[in-house]
């Protein structure tokens, strides 16, 4: 496809990190510091939108910064697959911010300065790496956004806060390692650095050097991606606020982990060359362990984030899943249960910190009878529940569907096995929640009492967001289009 210089990728990059000093410039008046938040976050998800119709008529908006050495430079390029992301990110943004100036007004949380600027950084660095253009671009960003992530976890300041820092960092900085050593590798093999539908390395690469590259990138950005047994740092993670949790699962921080593979999968390697190292099945039979393993997890937390996180370590397996089959209908539901996994579960996730903040209370086993004092939340966490196990109108019923017939269409009738065994676990862990909530009575709930409404009106548009992608699902934003045209140009190999 052609690909047109325009400003607007690096613009959509910079508007946050404009924002991010503004921010700390404004930290003794909280009004003008929110209200630099909500301007960033809307202004980013304009540019990002108006180049949605320059992807769909095949013209991809550019721009070239400078050139580190022949054939590598830093580059932002705005493709079907990066746009998608990025619009899914931005958009989910506005609402985090909503969300995260009720949550840090209702709980008088300390440090929001640095809290706003850290967020607005990782949404900068989100918008990079979805636009990288090449390796060099992608790895720069997403060692950004890890570092920007840091001050987020570490939030609360308490001794717990500080070791599940700690945690972050060693597996994070240990896989950008991984992810550095790789992409020097792949540059002394290939002549460009350029992300490339099918794959960018010659017919002559050996099979084993490029087993073991394979293995380097997985590293990389598996740990983020919380692919077993990197997946260790996610549920110490969750000490941090709420709206850091909905940052790390739904919106940046996981969500570049998957991307990444996905990335790596379909514009470094290529299909034919990851059946050809064997690297497909090992990947498939690593994303399936996850997706049971993590469930099996869930289903032993009571604390309700705690449960959630190993919700998201599987479900982040379901689009690598996708990604390692090489087929068409299964990247097609992979890269779309990247949106609509960020959609339901922000949902989830908002409902959680609207608990949190109205009764104080974190596990399940002390949420009976809620649903009468907050309905509209515990409607938002039902509905979202219903897209997670898999069950129409919600979007997580297409993706999951979608990647069950790719797993029809490559003859894994095991994985099918795995992806019908999930849902039922899915609803095991989920289901018990809504229950308690609607069906338990207690002493504690006996009157409507919801959160603030900066809370509550974002985590209800969420939940819309989650029924009109299982509904509608090419909507507004086009996700299903971008998401099968990426499949698409993958699997076929075309060149840009």
């Amino acid at each position: 496809m052609a690909a047109e210089w325009t400003l607007r990728p690096l613009l959509a990059v910079l508007v946050s990190l404009v924002a991010a000093v503004l921010i700390l410039a404004c930290g003794r008046r909280p009004n003008l510091r929110e209200s630099w938040t909500l301007l960033a976050a809307l202004g980013k998800f304009a540019i990002i939108y108006s180049l949605l119709a320059d992807v769909n008529a095949g013209h991809y908006p550019q721009i070239t910064l400078f050139e580190a050495a022949p054939g590598v430079s830093f580059t932002l390029r705005v493709d079907p697959l990066g746009l998608s992301f990025a619009l899914s990110a931005s958009f989910l943004w506005i609402l985090t911010s909503l969300y995260s100036i009720g949550y840090m007004r209702a709980h008088s949380e300390e440090h929001q300065t640095r809290y706003f600027a850290s967020f607005a950084v990782c949404l900068s660095s989100t918008i990079g790496l979805a636009f990288a253009a090449n390796l060099l671009t992608f790895l720069i960003f997403y060692e950004i956004l890890t570092i920007a992530t840091y001050p987020l976890v570490v939030h609360k300041g308490s001794a717990e806060a500080v070791a599940a820092g700690r945690k972050y960092l060693a597996y994070l900085l240990t896989a950008g390692g991984a992810l550095l050593l790789a992409v020097a590798w792949t540059e002394k093999l290939v002549s460009s650095l350029d992300f490339r539908p099918g794959g960018i390395f010659p017919a002559a690469t050996g099979a084993t050097e490029l087993a073991l590259l394979f293995l380097l990138f997985v590293v990389g950005v598996g740990v983020k991606g919380g692919l077993m047994p990197f997946h260790g740092w996610l549920p110490s993670a969750m000490v941090a606020p709420t709206p850091v949790s909905a940052l790390l699962h739904a919106v940046a921080v996981v969500k570049a982990g998957v991307f990444g593979l996905a990335r790596v999968v379909g514009f470094v390697f290529g299909g034919d060359l990851l059946r050809d190292i064997g690297a497909d099945d090992v990947l498939a039979v690593m994303a399936g362990l996850t997706i049971v393993l993590a469930s099996l997890l869930a289903m032993a937390q009571n604390n309700l984030k705690r449960r959630l996180a190993y919700s998201t370590v599987g479900h982040l397996s379901y689009i690598i899943l996708g990604i390692a089959l090489v087929a068409p209908q299964a990247w097609l539901g992979g890269l779309f249960h990247i949106i609509t996994h960020a959609a339901m579960k922000i949902t989830l996730f908002f409902c959680a910190g609207a608990i949190y903040i109205k009764t104080g209370r974190e596990n399940i086993g002390e949420l009976d009878g809620i649903g009468k004092q907050m309905p509209f939340t515990m409607g938002a966490f039902a509905i979202a529940s219903l897209g997670l196990v898999g069950l129409p109108p919600v979007g997580g019923f297409l993706s999951k569907l979608f990647l069950a017939q790719g797993a029809i269409e490559t003859g894994q009738p095991i994985l099918l096995a795995v992806l019908l065994l999930s849902g039922l676990l899915n609803a095991g862990y989920l289901f018990p929640i809504v229950i308690r909530a609607f069906f338990k009575s207690s002493k504690d709930f006996n009157k409507l009492n919801e959160a603030p409404v900066l809370m509550l009106i974002p985590l209800l548009v969420t939940a819309a967001f989650a029924l009109l992608l299982g509904i509608y699902p090419d909507g507004l934003f086009h996700f299903y289009s971008l998401s099968s045209e990426t499949a698409m140009s993958v699997l076929k190999g075309g060149g840009s």
